[in-house]
């Protein structure tokens, strides 16, 4: 993996440790309501961290972050226009996205157990992934 830079490595340990509290939440044997909205939580912070993640990226590269109404999802267009990430990458990132959203404009008792577990279930890979793609795009 390249050399990340400093801020870059931050939000990659904040969103590890995220990773972790999320695989304990997942594994508990029943999962309340509290434990719902922790996933939830967990969730929206690791989205969130991909997204610091690629502001700093885009930054480094000279290229100014969108700041329109829409500008996660411009972010992350962005971001396979110039090659940080690819499309298939996108789409993924872009089902987080939404529930980001969702999450931030809704309320705890509305979460659907089977979405978070999907969710959850496959951001350790996307995450894998992700960083598979920006230490390629950085170096």
């Amino acid at each position: 993996m390249a050399k990340l830079p400093k801020q870059i490595l931050v939000e990659k340990d904040n969103v590890e440790k995220t990773l972790a509290n999320l695989k304990e939440a997942m594994e508990r044997s029943e999962i309340s309501s509290v434990e719902l909205a922790a996933i939830g939580t967990f969730l929206h912070n690791i989205y969130n961290g991909i997204e610091n993640i690629l502001k700093q990226i885009v930054r480094l590269k000279g290229i100014e972050v969108p700041k329109s109404e829409s500008w996660h999802k411009d972010l992350l267009n962005l971001s396979v226009s110039k090659g940080i990430i690819s499309e298939e990458l996108s789409d993924q990132l872009y089902e987080y996205l939404t529930f980001r959203h969702f999450f931030i404009h809704s309320y705890g008792f509305m979460l659907e157990e089977s979405h978070l577990k999907g969710l959850a279930t496959d951001i350790y890979d996307i995450w894998q992934q992700f960083m598979s793609e920006i230490s390629a795009a950085i170096t």
